[in-house]
């Protein structure tokens, strides 16, 4: 395959085939819209980065394409589009299994309790590494309905560049730590109030989890549908926008409310 040929020789110069073969993937993907020429260009550049730096590896016998690692790569660059390599120093592997795979963890649930045991999950983030993804369900993810594994996971590994995941990644210079904690806190806890009294919206009440999954699944929202998390969450969304070095609800439409609503049991 082209990416084991490119190894091969050493160089860490991005080959034309390669950066054409993620161009091609990059055209076909809702998540990438709006994006200007030269935004496309930067983010396939550190995509093409990523793909020489990284290991993507398949498991339970599963081959892994060219196609795959570039449109698992597309997707992990977006959010690191504008902070570069350094961004995805902590890790040097990513996993994919062909379905959800089965895990032993352990966890800190809302009120701080810790818990053990087996859990099915579609992707997770170690610290230092290695990223673990549900091959279905990163192809499924770029779609512009306010769920993307691979851009959850990416944001805990931003999370834990200096230390394990809690919600308050390592900030920018000019970027003020204390308005971060009041302003995430304030929203994190209002959103916990909202889930344990049943009020339904449009974000996942997996985020209610922990800091550090309200971090994860609000930096899903501000990539796949910005303009909710900006109309909801105007503050949060200022302080990602600062964070990532990005605005996408200035390229991307804005999608129907309903149609990214969780689906509740009949």
């Amino acid at each position: 395959m082209l990416l084991d040929w490119m190894r091969r020789l050493g160089g860490k110069r991005i080959p034309a085939a390669l950066l054409s073969r993620l161009r091609s993937e990059a055209g076909g993907m809702p998540l990438l819209k709006g994006l200007s020429a030269e935004e496309t260009d930067r983010l396939v550049r550190l995509a093409g980065e990523l793909l020489l730096a990284k290991t993507v590896t398949g498991l339970e016998d599963m081959e892994v394409d060219d196609a795959m690692r570039c449109r698992l790569a597309l997707q992990m660059a977006l959010p690191g589009m504008n902070l570069g390599m350094r961004a995805y120093e902590n890790w040097r592997e990513a996993i994919l299994y062909p379905a959800p795979f089965v895990a032993r963890n352990r966890w800190q649930d809302g009120i701080g309790l810790t818990h053990e045991g087996e859990q099915v999950l579609i992707g997770q983030a170690n610290y230092q590494g290695p990223l673990v993804f549900s091959w279905p369900d990163v192809n499924e993810s770029p779609l512009l309905d306010g769920w993307n594994v691979v851009i959850h996971e990416t944001a805990h590994q931003f999370d834990m560049l200096d230390g394990p995941a809690n919600g308050a990644p390592p900030l920018h210079k000019g970027m003020d730590r204390a308005a971060w904690s009041r302003a995430w806190n304030q929203a994190y806890r209002q959103f916990c109030r909202e889930v344990d009294h049943g009020v339904e919206g449009w974000l996942d009440p997996y985020a209610s989890e922990n800091p550090a999954e309200f971090f994860a699944v609000l930096s899903e929202a501000f990539f796949e549908i910005p303009h909710l998390a900006r109309r909801d969450y105007p503050e949060l969304y200022r302080l990602l926008s600062q964070f990532y070095r990005q605005d996408p609800a200035a390229r991307l439409p804005p999608v129907d409310e309903t149609s990214v609503m969780p689906v509740q049991p009949s």
